[in-house]
């Protein structure tokens, strides 16, 4: 009798064990943004000045995505989009950014399904530094949206000076020069205070949103001015946090994830080459922004991956890495996701049939514009697409013959424009079947 209790002690035991190291291999997930950051402006994206070292090795070592488009052309939906994997429209979006377009007391709402809270749910511990953008008010901020550890700014580094840590400021003004530092120290506080513990990083950092000013050891070190200096900084920033994973030997077990929340500010020096169009508008370079995934332990190092890739595909992707079940974690949320998993794309382009087919475009400003279907991209009318066309119908386009969108082959294929129409209408249809309001 005594043999059977003790065996059966040491079975609970080893069980637990399993389990408990099981939860400790969890992979940790860090997402990183930067702030208008354009298509063309890293090295490992052909801008022939700036350096960017640290995310060439990225690169290097993971899979480099060419043809991946920002969740709007705008900081707020962009946001929104990332974080719920829902198309900003879904979430009761028309337009605007907080504080320019939308009023000052509405924000995300509450009732919208983090990527925060999905991990959370799933033991994770979870955490923001950087920039949030969606809400000032208390009921908006991120301790209510399911960051645990938060330091931030709560909009655009030239809508205010205030830094924030939960519920309490903590500095103002801010130094604007110094904020990239702070937010990776922040960090790498964070991840080392973790231990085993899974975590969840969010760092959505301000540069190289304007006003461009260069942290006071990396001034005139770019060979591209202080958008150059910004961008090069960033990259180093971002070096450190590897360096932090790498010395607690963690980094083999952390998914790394950088992008850039829209294309570039139009007063600035970033730049989106080959694609026409920045930040606010629906063409190209309004929306198709750098974007790189690294995780040795799955992901074979050296690819480009050249299929269409959204922002909203992020969270169930990375959810389905991370042993998370979506659906389960969802089971209460009012919403759709419109983002659809494309992990098997990331990790072996050939093993399976490439998720995403097809993706709506919005204006910052003027609503729904476009509509791409593998190669073609239909805009909805001539003023959308910015183009000189003679009449005021339809403008398709071959975006792999003709990435500065500029000849309109509407004429030459009616069936596809009508099979794409028909598409966007359903699209459509779907989201407002399935919207709720924005926080007020």
């Amino acid at each position: 009798m005594n043999i059977r209790i003790i065996f059966a002690t040491f079975l609970v035991f080893s069980i637990l064990a399993e389990s408990h190291a099981r939860d400790s291999k969890k992979p940790n997930l860090i997402l990183i943004m930067a702030d208008d950051l354009g298509y063309h402006d890293l090295a490992c994206y052909g801008h022939p000045k700036i350096k960017t070292p640290v995310l060439d090795k990225m690169a290097r070592e993971g899979v480099r995505l060419t043809s991946f488009y920002s969740g709007a052309t705008v900081c707020t939906p962009s946001r929104m989009a990332l974080l719920t994997g829902a198309y900003p429209a879904r979430l009761g979006w028309k337009k605007g950014v907080l504080g320019y377009g939308i009023h000052n007391t509405m924000g995300c709402s509450q009732k919208a399904l983090t990527i925060a809270e999905i991990y959370k749910r799933a033991g994770y511990a979870t955490a923001i530094t950087g920039k949030w953008h969606l809400g000032d008010r208390a009921r908006f901020l991120p301790p209510r949206q399911g960051f645990d550890h938060t330091y931030y700014i709560k909009r655009s580094n030239n809508q205010t000076k205030e830094l924030w840590r939960g519920d309490k400021m903590v500095e103002k003004p801010f130094n604007n020069r110094l904020l990239t530092e702070q937010f990776a120290k922040d960090a790498i506080t964070f991840i080392k205070a973790q231990g085993e513990k899974p975590f969840f990083l969010y760092v959505p950092f301000t540069a190289p949103h304007f006003p461009v000013q260069s942290h006071p050891d990396w001034k005139g070190k770019s060979a591209f001015g202080a958008y150059g200096d910004v961008v090069e900084e960033m990259d180093h920033r971002i070096g450190e946090i590897f360096k932090t994973l790498q010395e607690l030997k963690i980094d083999k077990r952390t998914i790394v994830v950088f992008l850039s929340d829209n294309g570039p500010e139009p007063r600035e020096q970033a730049q989106a080459k080959p694609y026409r169009g920045r930040k606010w508008d629906s063409l190209e370079g309004g929306t198709r922004v750098p974007c790189i995934v690294w995780y040795p332990a799955a992901i074979r190092g050296g690819q480009t991956c050249e299929e269409l890739v959204a922002a909203i595909d992020l969270l169930p992707t990375l959810a389905h890495a991370c042993g998370i079940d979506l659906k389960t974690a969802r089971a209460d949320a009012p919403h759709k996701v419109d983002g659809v998993n494309v992990w098997s794309t990331l990790v072996d382009r050939k093993a399976a049939e490439h998720q995403r087919t097809d993706l709506l475009y919005w204006h910052g400003m003027n609503g729904f514009h476009a509509i791409r279907m593998g190669d073609w991209k239909l805009f909805k009318n001539r003023h959308g697409a910015k183009h000189k066309s003679q009449h005021d119908g339809p403008v398709l386009i071959h975006l792999k013959n003709d990435v500065e969108e500029l000849t309109n082959v509407a004429a030459k294929y009616p069936g596809r424009v009508k099979e794409m129409q028909e598409l966007a209408d359903k699209r459509l249809a779907d989201i407002q079947e399935n919207i709720i309001p924005l926080g007020q």
